[in-house]
């Protein structure tokens, strides 16, 4: 196996419009990662894309939607097209989901995991025999620290990341005992200063106030800013880590989901109001 290297590779990056996917596109670039962007919204793939040609790196940009099987079936011969090889791939895009399980509607669940898990689990298929033709390359899983616990409100959510990480592992189980060149990070941020909640499908009859309430309160906990936590990923990237946890918050979730496994979330919730009150105080 070559010696790895970010410079000179090409990362095909989901979700690159904003966010995490923006940030961590920016950070690769500045260490010489061309870049592949991929993200529903086209506006925001061109903005992203014209800060990452700055660093002097080569940039193409796909808009699509990565549930749309066909376009991810099409994906890799667009990106070969324009860079010849690709060395990581990155499923980082993603979307949220509240409400109780009773009150979501069957259609919206299907919707997240599509884009969660099955883009995920579709776009690794379509890439991984791309990257098994280079000497060492990697295959970067977002997941969540809700992939670690389990809140309520967010079975569609969680069940989507906890899916993403239960794939991961078994996938970089089967690579290693292969000898495939491709290795697996399984990234798992916290609380990310992103617009995942902002966006988030609400269950339909949710009261307003209750609403507002909570999306203040998500807003308070979300403290980390993307750029801070594409760092943390590239560095993970950059050393091949099998797991990376982004910030202090999914650090401690993973600590805490160790030591009570059955009962974490009351230890937990208790956590978050005590986070909720200095703020509100």
């Amino acid at each position: 196996m070559k010696t790895w290297t970010l410079r000179g590779g090409v990362a095909v990056i989901t979700g690159a419009a904003s966010g995490i996917g923006a940030a961590l596109a920016l950070n690769l670039a500045r260490r010489g990662m061309h870049l592949a962007l991929v993200d529903l919204n086209a506006t925001g793939l061109e903005t992203v894309a014209a800060q990452a040609k700055a660093s002097g790196v080569t940039v193409s940009t796909h808009a699509m939607d990565v549930a749309d099987h066909a376009a991810v079936a099409a994906l890799p011969a667009a990106v070969l097209a324009s860079h010849r090889h690709v060395t990581v791939l990155v499923n980082n895009a993603g979307v949220a989901l509240g409400g109780l399980f009773e009150q979501v509607d069957a259609d919206d669940f299907d919707w997240l995991m599509a884009i969660n898990f099955g883009a995920t689990v579709r776009l690794t298929r379509a890439f991984l025999p791309v990257l098994a033709r280079e000497g060492a390359a990697q295959l970067v899983n977002v997941s969540s620290i809700f992939g670690i616990i389990a809140p309520p409100a967010q079975t569609a959510y969680s069940a989507s990341k906890f899916a993403v990480r239960g794939f991961s592992e078994s996938l970089r189980h089967e690579l290693e005992m292969t000898g495939s060149p491709v290795g697996v990070t399984l990234v798992h941020p916290g609380g990310v200063r992103t617009g995942i909640s902002e966006n988030a499908r609400l269950a339909k009859g949710l009261d307003a106030t209750d609403v507002a309430r909570e999306r203040a309160n998500w807003r308070s906990l979300l403290a980390l800013a993307p750029e801070a936590a594409a760092e943390t990923i590239a560095t993970g990237l950059a050393r091949r880590a099998a797991r990376v946890l982004v910030g202090q918050d999914a650090r401690a979730a993973a600590l805490v989901q160790r030591l009570f496994p059955v009962n974490y979330w009351k230890h937990v919730a208790r956590d978050i109001a005590r986070r909720l009150e200095r703020k509100a105080g």
